[in-house]
């Protein structure tokens, strides 16, 4: 049996976070554009399926613009022709883009069976946003200093940022 080092507890407890923060560009944008479409939504949404569809088609619609451009940017960059494996590899980075409209839209769903108000399910998606957000954040501050601080601090900066979008939909409308 192997004895677990402090260098190898601390790798086990970061390699778990690799998929996490491989994904972080893709998360951050997700969170992002599913905040942008809930303001541009306007302060209360009357149709909730409608809003999930427009929710989710807006973000699968940029998410797949994002891959296209990441594949032809991808192609001058290297010279390569455009091949499965780099439509792929688009994809995967794209990916967590698309990943992060999947809740929201689940709760616009849930309150057009009406098993919540719409008023719920568009502050339950800001609100996971938000603390999604803020999750990243905090991981940044954590990777950079490796304080306690600087990960609070990093999780308010990025959650504020979020909270600014969600605040601007009522300021807006």
């Amino acid at each position: 049996m192997t004895q677990s080092t402090p260098e190898t507890a601390h790798d086990t407890a970061t390699s778990g976070w690799v998929r996490f923060d491989k994904a972080a560009f893709g998360l951050i944008y997700g969170a992002i554009m599913v905040l942008s479409a809930l303001m541009a939504m306007g302060a209360h949404p009357e149709a909730p399926f409608e809003t999930a569809a427009i929710l989710f088609g807006s973000v699968f619609a940029i998410t797949l613009a994002k891959a296209f451009a990441e594949l032809l940017a991808h192609a001058l960059d290297t010279g390569e022709r455009i091949s499965n494996g780099a439509w792929r590899a688009a994809w995967h980075h794209s990916a967590p883009t698309l990943a992060v409209a999947n809740l929201p839209a689940l709760f616009f769903c849930a309150a057009g069976l009406q098993w919540i108000t719409p008023e719920t399910a568009n502050v339950l998606a800001q609100s996971l946003c938000i603390g999604l957000l803020a999750v990243l954040g905090a991981r940044v501050g954590w990777v950079i200093d490796k304080s306690t601080g600087s990960a609070i601090l990093g999780a308010l900066f990025a959650g504020a940022i979020g909270a600014l979008l969600a605040g601007l939909k009522v300021l807006i409308h």
